[in-house]
């Protein structure tokens, strides 16, 4: 795996923070899971394992000089300056690393969502577009540090877009779309005020992480953190081998996710979560299968079990839970790790014999993919 930047802490060499790691790899499986809010103080990781996520995604193939980075086998999805070039030839096609975008909180929409030269096109008839971050993160990496400090406009606009996988951008009548699907991850300190109940509800998934407490844990974090500050390229080398096999093992996800099938039964698992935990909306229902079906694909299996629905909805639940006065949703939250749990430990106590796994896959066939 060629690596240009080995100033990136390895994401592979994380201590802990077990919730964190997993809803950034399901999404890196499957973005269309649609992103994930990291809460929780300073020092926690949240930085380091979003900008390390970038060195384990799988390189992209991408239409050679586009701003936008299209994908060239995907037509349909082409932004009009490569459909131009399409229509006259084949498209050069080069590979590379999917981009990591930073989002400042000072960003203003245009800087966000671009522009539209309106000189130009009046004089001349041209749409002239002034690509902007999301263009720059189609097919990568939004990041947002401290998203709970955006103005509520800019936050509206990146949901929407990552949302409908497209930006468009409007203006005195003239137009211009173009592909901005990504990874959107944001990072806030809750001390510093929150998101808008709305807003969160947008963000698929959430993690609430604190600092390590165990000490040898915390020993282990030091002591790769200092390793990594003295060498970082020695650091990456070491540690090299387990990334290329985490990129591999998001590439074999990637390929096997379209086969991953689900039953109705597990539909009402799902159901039974959302309504018992009075969660507002269908939303959380969606979530929670898609990431489910990320995860099953992750770990190399072809149908969601309970587990992966319990694992789902511990990242999908938290940040939409109902609360009542004085009420911190920590009691719900617990409920739902006891669950589980339970589920681990019944499917550590009874595998699945090879006879009962291929009859479960073939009743779980006929369940249609989640798009």
């Amino acid at each position: 795996m060629a690596r240009d930047d080995r100033s990136t802490y390895p994401f592979s060499a994380i201590v802990g923070q077990d919730a964190l790691r997993t809803a950034l790899l399901i999404n890196a499986v499957d973005p269309r899971v649609g992103g994930v809010l990291i809460r929780g103080q300073k020092g926690t990781a949240k930085s380091t394992a979003v900008r390390a996520l970038r060195w384990v995604l799988p390189e992209i193939e991408v239409v050679e000089g586009c701003r936008f980075g299209c994908d060239p086998s995907n037509i349909p999805d082409l932004c009009p300056e490569c459909r131009e070039r399409a229509a006259e030839g084949l498209l050069p096609r080069e590979r590379r690393r999917p981009r990591l975008v930073d989002l400042p909180v000072s960003a203003t929409e245009d800087r966000v969502v671009g522009t539209i030269d309106l000189e130009q096109a009046l004089k001349h008839g041209e749409r002239r577009f002034e690509a902007g971050l999301l263009a720059e993160a189609n097919r990568g990496l939004l990041y947002v540090d401290e998203v709970n400090l955006l103005d509520d406009h800019v936050v509206d606009l990146l949901l929407d877009s990552a949302a409908m996988g497209v930006n468009t951008v409007e203006r005195e009548g003239v137009s211009f779309s173009h592909p901005a699907r990504f990874i959107l991850v944001g990072t806030m300190n809750p001390e510093e005020g929150d998101l808008r109940p709305q807003l969160l509800d947008r963000f698929s998934l959430c993690v609430d992480i604190e600092g390590i407490a165990d000490r040898e844990s915390r020993v282990q974090i030091v002591e790769r953190r200092v390793a990594y500050e003295q060498d970082p390229e020695a650091f990456y080398e070491s540690w090299r081998p387990r990334e290329e096999a985490l990129s591999r093992r998001i590439t074999e996800a990637r390929c096997l996710l379209p086969s991953v099938t689900y039953t109705r039964i597990d539909l009402y698992a799902i159901a039974a979560l959302t309504s018992e935990l009075q969660v507002d909306g269908h939303r959380a229902d969606i979530v929670i299968l898609k990431a489910a079906l990320a995860q099953a694909a992750f770990d190399g299996r072809m149908a969601i079990s309970e587990a992966d629905i319990l694992l789902a909805a511990e990242l999908a639940l938290p940040h939409r839970f109902k609360r009542k006065p004085f009420d911190n949703g920590h009691s719900q939250l617990d409920a739902l790790s006891q669950r589980l749990e339970e589920a681990r430990a019944r499917a550590d106590d009874h595998p699945p014999q090879a006879d009962e796994a291929g009859d479960a896959q073939k009743k779980k066939r006929a369940a249609p993919r989640v798009s």
